[in-house]
């Protein structure tokens, strides 16, 4: 990549917040809040955006841990997207501590030759990826509309770019039966433990029909209070995914069968509810991620571009509107991977750190080259257009039970 004054300008901006940028993102890590409760993770993220001069509004879309921070007045819209929430009992097993602060060192970058390119930085303080999808809801509310080109990096044990992911859609079930003394008179229940067997049975069997990219995975959160007594109601969270929500949907259907033999097979009551949001494969721009890893590989990172599916993330439902990437940002793991205690451990390495700045100067330079370089500022502006022109549409129904 051919450095200009601008690049230069950023690159020095983001070096200039080093110190407050990786104080934050080690803060994040050893304060781990979970979906819809990171209340002191988006405070911290955006008071130091406060504090640079952009224009902050707190718990927009109806959620109180989301956020937007905005500089700038141009007609160029690149939005940075913040991820901060972690895992229960895993902390942050997948990083958004780099994730999110990464994506506030790009938009203080940015921001400093925003006026100059014409640039509006609009940074967006997303909640609840692991776990109800935070983006949707800012999606819904119109957040994104004005927005060009969405941005982040995610943590990771190597640089990649072009991945895809998994759609995904998740179900809380309940099961409702009659107790009944275990031993004295079983006769008189009605078993919701042998229920949810029933249907984690059918699922195992299941499987093996399953096409390569499909999954079914969940917990059991309540499974019966004593042993001595025929469980009277069990709860658990399943998740289904497959390679497009198109997919994913059509998989909902086989696997709701399944949780209806549980209820057919013991006489319990059914309840399926959707928990949170489908997500949407990702999609990612290629002219887009191209430039990104050019970026990265001019800080001397190494950066693969053999596409791969990874897990899911509501960034999908995202670049199903509007040109999007998301990257991986490498550093060493000790060769563990996402959702491990291990990989958390990592979060405050010296290879995280600068993960944190060099994904930041990344897109940085990412989006100077988009607002100068030749044709991308006219492609990018002329989608915002047509999406202005097409009506939105209408949120398709879950597969929860009817």
């Amino acid at each position: 990549m051919r450095l200009t004054r601008h690049h230069h300008t950023v690159r020095d901006h983001a070096e200039s917040w080093r110190r407050p940028l990786l104080d934050l993102s080690h803060r994040l890590h050893a304060d781990p809040e979970t979906a819809y409760e990171e209340h002191r993770a988006a405070a911290a993220l955006a008071d130091l955006a406060a504090r640079a001069g952009f224009a902050v509004e707190r718990g927009v879309a109806g959620l109180p841990t989301a956020f937007t921070a905005v500089r700038g007045t141009g007609d160029l819209v690149i939005g940075l997207c913040a991820e901060y929430d972690a895992l229960p009992g895993i902390g942050h097993a997948c990083g958004h501590n780099v994730n999110g602060t990464a994506a506030l060192g790009a938009a203080l970058a940015l921001g400093a030759v925003a006026d100059e390119l014409g640039l509006t930085v609009k940074l967006l303080g997303t909640p609840a990826e692991e776990d109800g999808g935070g983006k949707v809801d800012m999606i819904d509310a119109g957040l994104f509309d004005d927005v060009a080109v969405a941005m982040m990096v995610h943590a990771a044990n190597a640089d990649t770019v072009g991945n895809t992911s998994m759609a995904i859609g998740a179900w809380d079930i309940t099961y409702t039966g009659r107790p009944a003394h275990a031993a004295a008179a079983p006769w008189d229940g009605v078993n919701a433990l042998d229920a949810l067997t029933v249907a984690q049975t059918s699922i195992g069997l299941l499987r093996q029909h399953l096409p390569q990219d499909a999954r079914v995975h969940g917990i059991i959160t309540d499974g019966g209070q004593a042993p001595n007594v025929i469980p009277e109601r069990t709860a658990a969270r399943y998740e289904v995914r497959s390679a497009t929500l198109e997919s994913m949907r059509a998989l909902q259907r086989r696997v709701a069968v399944c949780f209806e033999a549980g209820a057919l097979a013991t006489g319990a009551a059914l309840h399926m509810a959707p928990h949170g949001h489908d997500f949407a494969e990702l999609r990612q721009d290629g002219t887009v991620a191209g430039i990104y890893a050019e970026a990265a590989e001019s800080l001397g990172r190494t950066v693969g571009r053999a596409p791969e599916r990874g897990g899911s993330t509501d960034m999908g439902n995202v670049s199903q509107l509007l040109p999007t990437i998301h990257p991986m940002i490498g550093y060493d793991t000790g060769g563990a991977h996402q959702h491990t205690r291990e990989f958390a451990a990592a979060g405050t390495s010296a290879g995280a750190d600068r993960a944190v700045l060099d994904g930041a100067v990344a897109m940085a330079w990412t989006g100077v080259e988009l607002a100068t370089g030749p044709g991308h500022r006219d492609r990018l502006r002329a989608a915002v257009s047509a999406r202005a022109r097409t009506p939105r549409p209408t949120a398709e129904p879950t597969g929860a039970h009817p």
